[in-house]
């Protein structure tokens, strides 16, 4: 939805993965931390340098006030 734009995306772990920049149809377009561990980026699938990475509706747990949390296997 629209206003979970500028939301903290953060893993079942409690880290913080991004930020939603955009919102396309059901899924989340995030920009990821600038200091996101490769290991991390690799889980989700964000291995390909790009600015944006896309985020399925269905690999979320909970969206709160102000986060978007993460099943544990996205």
């Amino acid at each position: 939805m629209a206003e979970d734009r500028g939301k903290n995306v953060m893993t079942a772990d409690g880290d913080m993965v991004g930020t939603i920049e955009d919102i396309k149809g059901s899924n989340a377009h995030v920009k990821p931390e600038s200091s996101l561990d490769q290991s991390i980026r690799s889980k989700l699938g964000w291995t390909e340098g790009e600015d944006v990475y896309e985020l399925k509706h269905s690999a979320v747990s909970q969206i709160d006030d102000n986060e978007v949390h993460l099943k544990r296997n996205p």
